[in-house]
């Protein structure tokens, strides 16, 4: 972690090194009240450091393959991360155990989002789609389905009205969260 303020100074300084992960490390997030960190990692866990001074990590088991993607929900009280065993996780934290798996797609998970309620979550996969879930009943609600190839992320609008999702099939597609239909398609162009 890089301490604030330094990259403008022109050199950046070295703040912190976090170490714990058995593998390559290959998503990060941190909190928004900034005290804690998220890092997932090809060594299939998931990682929540303390951005206080004694750092004390906990190490999270649960997936089975490479963790891809991890985010902190709005209120922080959540973490979700999506791996290479075609599942998502909830996480509590502050609480070392077990998660909820969310099981719909059927290829690697490449990307989670919150809704900026905390309410759903948005993800996206190889196997070509984004799936919506809703985070309190912890249940799968709808998939999007019209990309051609992997789909590499998946955003909500800050209102929570719009998804975005952009897909190696070179297209950038805009989606009606409740139609549930494709409102826009950005396509590669010639220049």
């Amino acid at each position: 972690m890089w301490a604030e303020g330094a990259v403008s100074e022109g050199d950046p300084s070295l703040e912190r090194h976090f170490k714990g992960h058995r593998d390559a490390v290959t998503s990060v997030d941190f909190s928004l009240n900034k005290k804690q960190l998220a890092s997932g990692s090809m060594d299939s866990c998931l990682m929540i450091w303390s951005m206080k001074p004694q750092m004390r990590a906990y190490r999270f088991v649960g997936h089975k393959d490479a963790v891809m993607c991890v985010q902190f929900s709005p209120s922080g009280h959540l973490v979700a991360s999506g791996s290479r065993d075609k599942t998502v996780r909830l996480w509590i934290p502050n609480a070392k155990g077990e998660s909820t798996a969310f099981k719909a797609h059927t290829a690697t998970v490449r990307s989670v989002h919150f809704s900026s309620d905390g309410q759903s979550l948005v993800t996206a996969s190889d196997d070509k789609t984004v799936k919506v879930w809703t985070v309190h009943r912890q249940k799968f609600l709808f998939s999007l389905s019209q990309h051609i190839n992997w789909v590499r992320c998946a955003r909500f609008s800050p209102d929570g009205r719009l998804i975005v999702s952009a897909s190696d099939d070179k297209t950038v597609k805009l989606w009606d969260k409740t139609s549930r239909e494709c409102i826009h398609s950005f396509c590669e162009h010639g220049g």
